[in-house]
C-alpha cells in the first residue's frame, strides 16, 4: 500500500467520523409564559422530585445543565439553589397543569 492509498484511507476515516459526531445544537429551554393573573411558580430541584413519581433530582440536575427546561440559580457556587420553573417542567415531560 502506497502513501497516497494510506492517505485516501485516512482522509475517508476522518470524514466519516466528522458525520457520526455531529451533534445539533441544544437550543435552550424557552421561557414561561407570565401573566398577571397567574404567577410564575417555580420550584426547588427535590420539589419537582417528589411533583412527578420516578423522577429523581438528579435527572432535574441533568435537565437544568442541559438547558431543557427554564431555571434560575439562586446563590453562588455550589451553595446556590436551583430554581426550576414549574411550568417549564410539566410541559417538557407533555404533563398539562
Amino acid at each position: 500500500m502506497t502513501f497516497t492509498q494510506k492517505k485516501e484511507i485516512i482522509t475517508k476515516i476522518t470524514e466519516l467520523l466528522d458525520q457520526l459526531i455531529e451533534v445539533e445544537p441544544v437550543s435552550p429551554a424557552p421561557a414561561p409564559e407570565l401573566s398577571a393573573d397567574k404567577p410564575l411558580e417555580m420550584l426547588t430541584v427535590k420539589e419537582c422530585a417528589a411533583l412527578v413519581d420516578g423522577l429523581s433530582a438528579n435527572t432535574i440536575r441533568q435537565l437544568c445543565a442541559q438547558d431543557k427546561i427554564a431555571h434560575v440559580r439562586a446563590g453562588v457556587g455550589r451553595h446556590g439553589k436551583i430554581l426550576v420553573s414549574k411550568v417549564s417542567l410539566l410541559k417538557y415531560l407533555g404533563i398539562t397543569d
